[in-house]
């Protein structure tokens, strides 16, 4: 079928799966977006044929929960869904799902979990190289659900690759009525304790604003009736976008950061918070990224 305004999510039965299936149908049926569930079909090889039917068996069963539970957390009748259990390894697959898609959708969990229960290593795999934003539903629930109120808040460092997020993150607040934080951390070091001559710290911190205002002056162009807020600190980019997640409802980054190279796995900014934000992550690669 055609990836066109479809949102996919990624389960594999877990809990932190469910919370996955309901994030990305409150998000794709306001919009009218089909929502497509997909498992990963990947028995072991000594199974015996009775053994992989049950196991198929068992994944046809999860998808049918999901969505149940998909149906159940929007009131429109018509929402489009789809499943699919698609034979492969979990990363593969999910990669192949990522192609042309709108957003795909993880828990914080699963997926190759490590043994401490962090991001599995599928899902990170999938931030870093997926096609697609990639959504990681983490956090604080409100009634058993992901956060659906208060802001979407986005991380600018000024480069030409980050541009994808700021623009993905503007799209976000218009779609969902939200304000927009737009946050630039311009230290990720104490400056103050650099060899060097005396800063100007007030000309620092000047020139960053005019950096995010440059950053941020064509989106809000295009998207005039979303509400700006702009944040400049001297910080730890990680530090100030997890304070913010916990009243967040999306936080929004780019995959790798400025000083990136093509090759690098993922930011460790965007690595951070997908493993501890306090609200859902949406990693967005820039164009060539």
């Amino acid at each position: 079928m055609s990836g066109a305004h479809t949102i996919v999510v990624g389960i594999d039965g877990s809990e932190s799966a469910d919370r996955a299936v309901v994030w990305a149908a409150l998000t794709a049926a306001p919009r009218g977006w089909t929502l497509r569930i997909v498992t990963a079909v990947d028995p072991p090889a000594h199974l015996a044929a009775d053994d992989i039917t049950e196991y198929r068996a068992v994944a046809d069963a999860r998808l049918a929960s999901a969505e149940v539970l998909a149906r159940e957390s929007v009131d429109e009748s018509g929402f489009d869904i789809v499943t699919a259990a698609v034979d492969g390894k979990v990363a593969e697959v999910l990669m192949a799902e990522s192609h042309g898609r709108e957003a795909i959708v993880l828990g914080a969990s699963g997926l190759g979990e490590s043994e401490s229960g962090v991001l599995g290593s599928a899902a990170v795999a999938l931030c870093a190289h997926g096609s697609s934003p990639v959504v990681v539903v983490r956090g604080r629930s409100i009634d058993g659900r992901p956060p659906t109120l208060g802001p979407v808040v986005v991380g600018v460092d000024g480069s030409e690759q980050n541009q994808a997020a700021v623009g993905v993150a503007f799209e976000e607040a218009a779609q969902r009525n939200s304000p927009l934080v737009a946050v630039h951390v311009w230290s990720d070091v104490s400056l103050a304790q650099v060899a060097g001559p005396p800063r100007d710290w007030e000309t620092i911190a000047a020139s960053e604003e005019v950096l995010l205002a440059e950053s941020l002056a064509g989106w809000q162009n295009k998207y005039p009736d979303v509400e700006v807020r702009r944040v400049v600190a001297q910080d730890r980019p990680v530090r100030v976008l997890s304070q913010m997640s916990e009243q967040a409802s999306l936080i929004v980054v780019g995959h790798r950061g400025r000083g990136g190279f093509a090759g690098m796995l993922l930011g460790s900014t965007s690595y951070a918070l997908v493993h501890t934000a306090d609200c859902p992550v949406m990693v967005v690669r820039g164009p060539g990224g």
